[in-house]
C-alpha cells in the first residue's frame, strides 16, 4: 500500500476543497459552464511545481494533479515539468488532448467524463482513448457517491466535477469489466472528500476485494488511524490519497509523518 500525493488546482491555484460543493452555472449568453466557487479548506499562492518537487524529493510516485475547471493548464504543466513521469494528470482529459499531457510529462492521464455519454460508458470513446495512449498509461476515475434518496444503496460513478450521476455502479462487475481498458482506478468517495470526517469503509473494502488492477482511494482521511484502517480493509491493495488533512494543506496531519508511514509500509521496495 502506498501514499499517493495530490495537487488539486482551481483557478490556477493549489487548493483543497470540499468535493461535494463543486457546482457549475450556465452562462446563457456563451453557452458555456463556469464553476461556482466551492467550499475551500485551503488555498495558497505557493506554486504547484513546489509541491511536485516536494513529492519527488520524498520519492512518492503515482500521485495526481487534478484540474478543477478552466484556468489550470499553466500550473499543471509546471508541476509535470518539475516531476517528469512522477505524476498523473486529470481534469478535462479527452482523446484530443491526452497525448499532449503525456508529452508534457504526465505518467498517466486520468479520465471520467469523456468516456461517459447520457449516463453510460461510451465504449467507442474508451477504446479510441486506449488506442491513443495505451492501456498502460490510462487511469479511469470511478469517483462515486450514493443516490440522495438511497443513503445505504450502491455507489454510482459521478462525472462533470462529480455533479452528474451515471448509471454505472461501483461493484465487482464494473471493476472487472473496466480493468481491461486501464492501468489503474482512482476513486474519490465524493460525500466525504475534503471533510476530514473518516473514510467510507464499505467502499474501501469493496475496492480491496474486487479491483483487479491497482486502485487509489481518496476521501475523508483525518488521522494515521484512518490510514491503518485503509491498509486493513483494503488488505494492502488499496493505495491512499490524503489532501485537506495534511499540514501542508492546512490540516493537522503531518506530511512528514505520512511519508514516514508510507516508507515503513514499503520498506522492501524503497532504496
Amino acid at each position: 500500500m502506498k501514499f499517493r500525493p495530490c495537487i488539486d488546482l482551481h483557478n490556477g491555484q493549489v487548493k483543497q476543497i470540499v468535493g461535494s460543493t463543486l457546482k457549475d452555472i450556465s452562462d446563457t449568453t456563451s453557452e458555456k459552464a463556469e464553476t461556482v466557487m466551492p467550499a475551500e479548506n485551503f488555498a495558497t499562492d505557493r506554486p504547484a511545481a513546489d509541491f511536485a518537487k516536494l513529492y519527488e524529493r520524498d520519492q512518492l510516485t503515482g500521485g495526481h494533479v487534478i484540474k478543477l475547471g478552466p484556468g489550470n493548464d499553466e500550473a499543471a504543466k509546471a508541476a509535470l515539468a518539475a516531476y517528469p513521469q512522477g505524476l498523473q494528470i486529470g481534469g478535462g482529459i479527452t482523446d484530443a488532448n491526452a497525448k499532449e499531457w503525456l508529452d508534457a510529462g504526465a505518467s498517466h492521464v486520468i479520465v471520467t467524463s469523456h468516456v461517459f455519454q447520457n449516463g453510460q460508458i461510451n465504449y467507442d470513446r474508451l477504446e479510441q482513448l486506449v488506442s491513443i495512449v495505451g492501456k498502460e498509461r490510462l487511469v479511469l476515475d470511478l469517483s462515486c457517491r450514493r443516490q440522495p434518496n438511497d443513503p445505504d444503496g450502491p455507489y454510482f460513478v459521478v462525472t462533470d466535477r462529480w455533479q452528474k450521476y451515471t448509471d454505472l455502479p461501483v461493484n465487482e462487475t464494473t471493476l472487472q469489466k473496466l480493468a481491461v481498458y486501464c492501468d489503474e482506478f482512482l476513486v474519490h468517495g465524493v460525500e466525504v472528500e475534503g471533510k476530514r470526517c473518516g473514510i467510507l469503509q464499505d467502499l474501501v473494502l469493496l475496492l480491496g476485494q474486487h479491483s483487479p488492477v491497482p486502485v487509489t482511494y481518496a476521501g475523508g482521511v483525518r488521522s494515521e488511524e484512518d490510514m491503518d484502517r485503509v491498509l486493513a480493509l483494503g488488505n494492502g491493495k488499496v493505495d491512499l490519497t490524503i489532501g485537506s488533512a495534511l499540514d501542508c494543506f492546512g490540516g493537522d496531519l503531518k506530511y512528514d509523518d505520512v511519508v514516514a508511514w508510507h516508507k515503513k509500509q514499503n520498506a522492501d521496495y524503497i532504496n
